[in-house]
């Protein structure tokens, strides 16, 4: 909240004004336009365009400017603070959307997931998941793909510390075992869980990477095991994780 006039810098919100001019429709503009589409003066107009031209920010051909690549740094600072969960929120609803299966972002919390982000289309657990949910690592796809990213000895050690009590009748409880899928998610990019963790569910989760190559978190969907057969998830879901996984990895 502003408590006085000089808590407020003016030329400030004019040079983000003239920013804000250029869009799809008006990707290039002359001073005159950009003082017309901003509501400013053309003096102050042309002083911030030769600003962000001398910034950087934009490129001048003598009578028409054009926003560089640079102003993208602007959007991707402001984006790389946020929360992660804001951050994956969109991505999930759009990935839901579009294959009509609910899905997922998650941590790793020592032996638990923590759910942080969430889009659900249909319940398909016996208990309802939210952000702030938690469940085993060793029987869950996006808690084998965030140990697989731990350095395996770190992953073994954690895998022999916990409770392996089995969930249903297919949960793996012998930590070789469970540490051979680990293992295959690290190779694969991938991990598949078939009704480990309750009966009648399956799901496929692969890593989110941020720009420097480390794995942040997890992405995963879920579906009725009647829906599809294990073998068939991988060309129903994979490729589309993996495209968000990639469109993440720009502003992570």
């Amino acid at each position: 909240m502003l408590n006085k006039s000089t808590d407020f810098i003016a030329s400030l919100a004019k040079g983000l004004r003239v920013i804000e001019a250029f869009g799809t429709d008006t990707p290039r503009l002359s001073i005159t336009e950009a003082a017309n589409q901003s509501g400013l003066d053309r003096a102050t107009a042309r002083r911030v365009l030769l600003t962000l031209h001398r910034e950087g920010y934009a490129d001048y051909d003598g009578k028409f400017f054009t926003l560089t690549p640079r102003v993208l740094r602007l959007g991707v600072a402001a984006l790389s603070s946020l929360p992660l969960s804001q951050i994956v929120q969109p991505w999930l609803e759009q990935l839901s959307e579009q294959i009509g299966q609910s899905c997922s972002v998650a941590l790793l919390d020592e032996g638990e997931i923590v759910y942080i982000a969430r889009a659900a289309q249909k319940r398909v657990m016996s208990i309802g998941l939210m952000p702030g949910s938690r469940l085993p690592a060793a029987c869950t796809s996006m808690g084998r793909v965030l140990l697989a990213a731990l350095p395996r000895d770190e992953a073994e050690s954690l895998i022999e510390s916990l409770d392996l009590a089995p969930r249903t009748r297919f949960s793996l409880t012998n930590p070789a075992d469970i540490m051979a899928h680990i293992d295959a998610a690290r190779s694969n990019g991938y991990a598949i869980i078939d009704q480990e963790i309750e009966i009648g569910l399956r799901s496929i989760a692969v890593p989110l990477i941020d720009g420097h190559g480390r794995v942040v978190a997890a992405i995963n969907t879920g579906m009725a095991a009647t829906q599809a057969a294990p073998e068939d998830i991988i060309d129903l879901y994979l490729g589309k994780l993996l495209n968000v996984q990639d469109g993440l990895k720009r502003v992570l």
